[in-house]
């Protein structure tokens, strides 16, 4: 049974998918160990509640400094020790020692076809924001594994999603959630907890990969 941690800043409707598709079987083998956020008031922490999911709140702003942060912040992890931790719309910044204590078992989604639109600084809207500024034709998301860099881990999987003439941030961050993020996290929590994903030289291997699922 692969143990996760969910870590969160807003709405949680990433976190919801994975909920809905360990509940229904899409993901198997698989449990939410625990939600964590940075937002007492994440509306991620009511979903989770309600799914009798355990959570904790650390807010960086409570503590005397970053370093205090980071420093209780890694404690937390350390002793929930889960498998795999998965960011699912998490903007705090994921220290150096965190990333190393559970190197190869922290994955990300993000709402770009990286190495596009990703990077220090892209987040939420203004991701989408500056696809549309650019004037691309189609965007999506990726989801990859952290490492010591920014968007920068090994890529798992990345599903594309057309720009309408008439979308806003808005429309096409709905519509990347809904045809591409939650689609390609729930996939990857599956095949990471049945040992189907591996990584060599930096690239990962997926066996009997179907790029049509």
């Amino acid at each position: 049974m692969l143990n996760i941690a969910v870590l969160v800043s807003g709405g949680g409707t990433n976190l919801q998918a994975i909920i809905d598709a360990i509940e229904n079987g899409t993901v198997t083998n698989t449990r939410i160990s625990m939600v964590y956020s940075n937002n007492r008031n994440a509306f991620a922490l009511e979903r989770a509640k309600k799914h009798g999911i355990k959570t904790e709140v650390l807010v960086p702003k409570e503590f005397e400094n970053r370093d205090a942060f980071n420093e209780a912040f890694y404690e937390l992890l350390i002793k929930e020790n889960p498998d795999l931790i998965v960011l699912a719309g998490c903007l705090v910044v994921i220290p150096e020692k965190i990333v190393k204590a559970f190197k190869g078992r922290i994955i990300n989604i993000h709402p770009s076809l990286i190495p596009s639109f990703c990077g220090t600084g892209f987040y939420g809207l203004k991701v989408h924001e500056e696809a549309l500024k650019r004037g691309v034709r189609v965007s999506g998301a990726t989801v990859h594994f952290v490492d010591e860099g920014t968007d920068t881990g090994p890529i798992i999987f990345q599903k594309a999603v057309y720009i309408r003439p008439d979308d806003t941030a808005k429309t096409l961050q709905q519509r990347i959630m809904e045809q591409a993020e939650w689609k390609i996290l729930p996939k990857a929590i599956d095949l990471i907890a049945n040992g189907k994903i591996s990584i060599k030289d930096n690239i990962v291997e997926i066996e009997d990969y179907d790029p049509e699922f």
